[in-house]
């Protein structure tokens, strides 16, 4: 099997798009990673009683974060797809973030993209178009999720789509140099 990290992620910076391989589906109380030795996807966690991913969460292929891993990304869409879903999307912004484990701090930012295959959100453009009352939930819920993981989480911005392909083309090159493609 392919390893999906490797797969190209089809930048492309004019039309703002890229594409996003799904780890864990919107609605989902289990958490999903995907590990390219063996090219399966382990479920990693599982979330508390009526909590769940509010959308699709997922990673851009051929890409590295400050983590060590993909760059994270949250897809905004009608209905969940699957894991290992390959979806086209729009990139939106970032939400910046710092995340401390044991004492340890790290920016661990992710990004906000449409589907391009949504009617709920197609007329989205940009991270301005998404409504403040969203934004805030998507927040509270991932501060949520990582203090049940014993992790703290604090968002510190809120950028637009030039912020997050700025992130995206900076994850590509450190995929590059480390990868050696």
């Amino acid at each position: 099997m392919a390893d999906l990290t490797m797969l190209s992620n089809d930048l492309d910076e004019r039309q703002g798009t890229c594409r996003v391989i799904v780890e864990t589906p919107g609605g989902s109380r289990n958490k999903f990673a995907y590990e390219p030795a063996s090219g399966l996807f382990r479920l990693t966690g599982l979330l508390p009683e009526g909590m769940v991913f509010p959308f699709d969460f997922g990673f851009v292929p051929s890409t590295l974060a400050d983590d060590g891993d993909p760059v994270d990304v949250l897809v905004l869409m009608d209905a969940p797809t699957h894991v290992g879903c390959v979806v086209d999307v729009r990139l939106l912004g970032v939400m910046t973030a710092e995340q401390v484990e044991d004492g340890k701090k790290e920016e661990n930012d992710r990004l906000f993209a449409s589907a391009i295959h949504s009617y709920q959100h197609e007329h989205l453009r940009s991270i301005s178009d998404v409504s403040q009352t969203l934004l805030a939930q998507v927040e509270a819920f991932f501060v949520s999720y990582n203090r049940q993981r014993g992790k703290q989480f604090k968002v510190t911005a809120i950028r637009g789509s030039k912020k997050a392909a700025k992130l995206l083309k900076a994850g590509m090159r450190t995929f590059r140099s480390q990868k050696g493609t």
